[in-house]
C-alpha cells in the first residue's frame, strides 16, 4: 500500500472509530476522544493531500465490494488534494476546538467526523456513483448538524428545511448533469468522460456544464442560490460552522472546477462568462448584507458568500481568457482562486471559531449588544482581529496574497485585444476593489464594536476566556494565516500542480518563486511578502519608538478608547454595530432597501410628551423576497388546492380511477 493509499485508510478507520465513540461513550469521555481521533482522520487526510502535491503523482484506488453493482472509486491527483489540505487545516482545529465545545448533543458529536470525513473524499471521488454517494453523505450530515438544536431554537429548524430543500435540489440538478454525460461517454468512471467529452456535441456539452454549474453553485453558496446559507451557519455549531464555511462551501467551487475544466476540457467564452457574472453578483451582495447584519455569524455567512464570488471571479476569468487564447492570464487566475480557497478555509474557519467563543462566553451573537471583549478574552480577540485583517486582504496577511494574483490576473486582461475581455475585465477590478473596501469597513465594524470599547450588556461584561482547547484551535489557523501570508511561496509548486491537471488552462507554471519573491510567468508582476512584512514591522517599531519618545517629554492623560476626549465615558456613547454600518447603508439604499420602522410612545398625562421612541430597521434579502417568496406561496397555494381532491368519498376516488383508465385508453389507441 502507498503512502497516500495509508494515509487515506487511516483516515477511514479514524473516522469510523471516532462516530462509534461519539454514540458508545458517555458524554464525559466522548468529547476528547472524538476530538483526538478527529485530530488523527484529519491529520491523515492532510498528509496524503501533501504527498500529492509535493510529487505530483496520482494515487488511485478501487474497491468493487463497498458499493453494490458499481463499487467504490477512488484517486487523488494534485486538484482534489488542494481541496483536502484546506478542509484538512480547518478539520484539524475544529477538531480540537470541539473537544471544549458543548456539543448540543451525543448524536452531533458522532455526527460531525463522519462529515469530516465525507468532506475528505469527495474530492477523491473518481466515478459518478462514489462522487454522488459521498456528495449525499455530506449534504445528509451537515443538514443533521444544522438540526441539531431543533428542539430549543426554531430558528434552527426553519434553517434545516431551507438547507435541506436547496442540497437536494441542487443534488438532483448535479445527478441529471452527471447522468446525461455519463450516458453519452458510455462510462461512468472520470477517466471515460474525460476521454470522451471531446467527442461530443457542444449543445450535449453546454447541457452538462450548465446543469452541474447551477448544482454545485448552490453548494458553494453562490447568488442567487445562497439563500440557505446565511440561514444554516449560524444555527450550526461553532465548529461546525467553521467546516461548512471553510471546507464544504470550497467543494462546489471544486465540483465548477473538475467538471467544466478537467472533465469537459474547458468550453466556450459564454462558460466563462457565466461564471465571472455570478461571482460579481455574489462578492458585492454578500459583503453588502454582511456590511449591515448586526448578527456575528449571520455577517461571517454572507462573507462566505462573497468570497465564494471572489474564487468565482477567478475561476471564470480562467475560462474567459483560456477561450480567448490567454492560457498564461488563465493559469495565473486559476492559480489565484485555487489559492483563495486555502487562504479562505484558514481566515474563515478562525473567524467562525472566534464567533463561537465569543457565543459560548455572552450567550449572544448580537454586536449591538457585545463590546469590551478584548479585555476579558485576550486569546479570542487577538486571534479574531487576526482573521479580520486577513480576510480584510492586508498585509502580511494570507488573504492579501491570493486577491493581489487574482488582481494581478484580471488588471493583465483589461489590455487584451479581445472586446469580451476589454469590457468585462475593468468591471471585474472594480468589484474586486469595491469589495474589498467593503470588507475592510465589515469587519472593523465586528472587531471594533465586538471586542474593543466598552461592554453594552451585562453578558458581554461577564464574559471569560473560552477553554484552553478552543483557545489552542484558534491560535493554530491564525499562525496559519500568518504563516502563508509571510511566505506563500511554500504552495507555489502545489499550485503549479494542481493546475497542471486543468488542460484547459494549463500553460507551464503559471507562478515563480526563488523563497522570497513571488512572481508571474508570462506578466510583469512581482511580490515579496516576507520584505512587506518586514517593512511593516520595522515602522511599526519606529513608530512605537517615537510615540514613546515624544510621551516621555511631557505628562499624559488617559482616556477611555473612542472617549473623544471626556472624563466619563458610558457605553451609551459609543457606536452600535448597526450606527456604525447606517452611512454606509444609506449609500446602498437603492440596491438594500431596508425597511424601516418609528415607534413613538406618549406619557399616559398627555399626548404631547413623548416617553420614548424606538427607531428598527432591517434589511431583507432581495432574492428570498422577490423570487422565492412567490413559488413558495404559488406551493401552498397549490398543496391547499390538493388537498381538496381527497375528501374521504369513495365515490369521488373511484371516479378518478375511471377518468384515469379513459386517459390510458386513448394515449394508448
Amino acid at each position: 500500500m502507498s503512502f497516500v493509499g495509508a494515509c487515506i485508510f487511516t483516515a477511514c478507520v479514524a473516522g469510523v472509530l471516532a462516530c462509534a465513540a461519539g454514540l458508545a461513550l458517555p458524554a464525559r469521555w466522548s468529547a476528547p476522544v472524538v476530538g483526538a481521533l478527529s485530530t488523527v482522520m484529519a491529520a491523515a487526510g492532510l498528509a496524503g493531500g501533501v504527498a500529492v502535491l509535493a510529487t505530483g503523482h496520482v494515487w488511485a484506488g478501487r474497491f468493487p465490494s463497498v458499493l453494490p453493482l458499481a463499487g467504490v472509486e477512488l484517486s487523488l491527483d494534485p486538484l482534489g488534494a488542494i481541496f483536502v489540505v484546506a478542509t484538512a487545516a480547518v478539520a484539524i482545529a475544529a477538531s480540537v476546538y470541539g473537544v471544549g465545545y458543548a456539543a448540543p448533543s451525543r448524536a452531533a458529536r458522532a455526527l460531525v467526523p463522519l462529515f469530516v470525513l465525507s468532506l475528505l473524499l469527495v474530492p477523491a471521488a473518481a466515478s459518478v456513483t462514489t462522487f454522488v454517494a459521498l456528495w449525499e453523505v455530506m449534504a445528509l450530515t451537515s443538514l443533521l448538524l444544522v438540526a441539531a438544536e431543533h428542539r430549543h431554537r426554531p430558528e434552527a429548524r426553519d434553517a434545516a428545511v431551507w438547507y435541506g430543500v436547496m442540497t437536494h435540489a441542487g443534488l438532483v440538478v448535479i445527478l441529471l448533469g452527471l447522468v446525461l454525460f455519463a450516458g453519452h461517454a458510455g462510462g461512468e468512471s472520470f477517466t471515460a468522460l474525460r476521454a470522451a467529452a471531446g467527442e461530443m456535441s457542444p449543445l450535449v456539452r453546454s447541457t452538462v456544464f450548465v446543469l452541474t454549474f447551477v448544482g454545485f453553485a448552490s453548494k458553494a453558496g453562490a447568488v442567487p442560490l445562497h439563500v440557505w446559507l446565511p440561514r444554516a451557519h449560524p444555527e450550526a455549531p461553532s465548529h461546525v460552522s467553521a467546516l461548512m464555511s471553510g471546507a464544504m462551501v470550497k467543494l462546489g467551487v471544486y465540483g465548477i472546477v473538475r467538471v467544466g475544466f478537467d472533465l469537459l476540457g474547458g468550453g466556450p467564452r459564454w462558460w466563462g462568462l457565466v461564471v465571472l457574472a455570478v461571482g460579481m453578483v455574489s462578492a458585492l451582495f454578500g459583503i453588502l448584507h454582511a456590511l449591515v447584519s448586526s448578527d456575528l455569524k449571520r455577517l461571517l455567512a454572507y462573507s462566505t458568500t462573497e468570497n465564494v464570488g471572489l474564487i468565482l471571479i477567478g475561476v471564470g476569468a480562467a475560462g474567459v481568457s483560456a477561450a480567448g487564447g490567454s492560457r498564461t492570464l488563465a493559469a495565473v487566475a486559476m492559480a489565484a482562486a485555487l489559492l483563495h480557497v486555502i487562504n479562505h478555509a484558514l481566515f474563515k474557519g478562525l473567524l467562525f471559531l472566534g464567533a463561537g467563543s465569543v457565543v459560548s462566553a455572552t450567550g449572544t451573537r448580537d454586536l449591538d449588544r457585545l463590546g469590551g471583549l478584548v479585555r476579558s478574552m485576550p486569546v479570542t480577540g487577538a486571534t479574531f482581529a487576526v482573521g479580520a485583517l486577513a480576510i480584510m486582504a492586508l498585509p502580511p496577511f494570507n488573504g492579501f496574497v491570493s486577491e493581489w494574483l487574482l488582481l494581478q490576473s484580471l488588471v493583465h486582461s483589461v489590455s487584451s485585444t479581445s472586446a469580451t475581455l476589454a469590457v468585462t475585465m475593468p468591471v471585474a477590478v472594480a468589484v474586486v476593489a469595491l469589495t474589498g473596501g467593503l470588507a475592510a469597513a465589515t469587519f472593523v465594524k465586528a472587531f471594533g464594536t465586538g471586542f474593543l470599547a466598552l461592554p453594552r450588556s451585562p453578558a458581554a461584561a461577564d464574559a471569560r476566556e473560552v477553554p484552553p482547547s478552543m483557545q489552542a484551535a484558534m491560535i493554530a489557523l491564525a499562525g496559519g494565516c500568518v504563516a502563508l501570508g509571510v511566505a506563500p511561496t511554500v504552495l507555489g509548486g502545489a499550485l503549479d500542480r494542481a493546475v497542471g491537471v486543468l488542460a484547459a488552462v494549463r500553460d507551464g507554471s503559471p507562478l515563480r518563486h526563488d523563497g522570497v519573491t513571488l512572481s508571474l510567468s508570462g506578466i510583469r508582476g512581482s511580490l515579496s511578502p516576507l520584505m512587506v512584512a518586514s517593512g511593516l514591522v520595522v515602522g511599526a517599531v519606529v513608530l512605537l519608538g517615537a510615540l514613546r519618545a515624544v510621551g516621555a517629554r511631557g505628562p499624559r492623560r488617559r482616556a477611555e478608547n473612542w472617549g473623544c476626549g471626556r472624563s466619563v465615558q458610558t457605553a451609551r456613547m459609543e457606536y452600535t454595530a448597526t450606527s456604525f454600518a447606517e452611512p454606509l447603508q444609506r449609500v446602498f439604499d437603492d440596491v438594500l432597501r431596508p425597511d424601516h420602522d418609528v415607534d413613538v410612545s406618549h406619557r399616559a398625562e398627555s399626548r404631547y410628551y413623548v416617553e420614548a421612541v424606538a427607531y428598527r430597521t432591517a434589511v431583507r434579502d432581495a432574492f428570498e423576497t422577490h423570487a422565492y417568496a412567490p413559488v413558495l406561496r404559488a406551493v401552498r397555494w397549490w398543496g391547499r388546492a390538493a388537498r381538496r381532491l381527497q375528501n374521504g368519498s369513495v365515490h369521488r376516488y373511484l371516479a378518478y380511477a375511471f377518468v384515469a383508465l379513459i386517459v390510458v385508453l386513448v394515449v394508448a389507441r
